[in-house]
């Protein structure tokens, strides 16, 4: 009898990837954005957001450590936010 086994899968690759997303709404939005990364699985190694009174956009720029295979699905995850403009490799 024979048998045959798969050879052990490797672990992704990970990237330092830096994003800068855009949105609408202020503060009230930061824990729909930082939940987004969490649901990705990603490693958040710096995070700062630009909140100004009387600006309508504000920032949140981050650099994340994910398999270069998910960065295009962070970021349409991002994206498909209601209050994001943009979420964009920075």
């Amino acid at each position: 009898m024979s048998s045959t086994t798969a050879p052990p899968r490797r672990p992704a690759l990970l990237v330092r990837r830096r994003i800068a997303t855009y949105f609408l709404g202020g503060v009230t939005e930061i824990p729909c954005l930082v939940g987004a990364l969490a649901k990705q699985g990603c490693a958040v190694h710096e995070l700062s957001v630009d909140i100004r009174d009387g600006v309508r956009e504000s920032a949140m720029i981050c650099t994340v450590m994910a398999p270069g295979e998910e960065i295009e699905l962070l970021l349409a995850r991002l994206r498909g936010l209601p209050a994001v403009v943009s979420s964009e490799l920075g």
